[in-house]
């Protein structure tokens, strides 16, 4: 899929960008067009987040 994020300043920029697309999805939200799916697609993608943090969070356990 991309390009591996090992080091953590890569990892760092990853969730930089991942909040920023995050962001924008947001901002793009108009209520008289949102749906549920919507709120899903949105919820699915702070889990995806969520688990890039947690593994991250892992390697830098790792790298101790």
């Amino acid at each position: 899929m991309g390009k591996s994020v090992e080091d953590k300043a890569s990892q760092l920029q990853y969730l930089t960008n991942r909040f920023h697309m995050l962001s924008e999805v947001v901002e793009s939200m108009d209520s008289a067009h949102t749906d549920p799916e919507d709120l899903d697609r949105l919820l699915q993608m702070m889990k995806d987040i969520e688990g890039k943090i947690e593994r991250f969070k892992k390697d830098w356990e790792a790298d101790r």
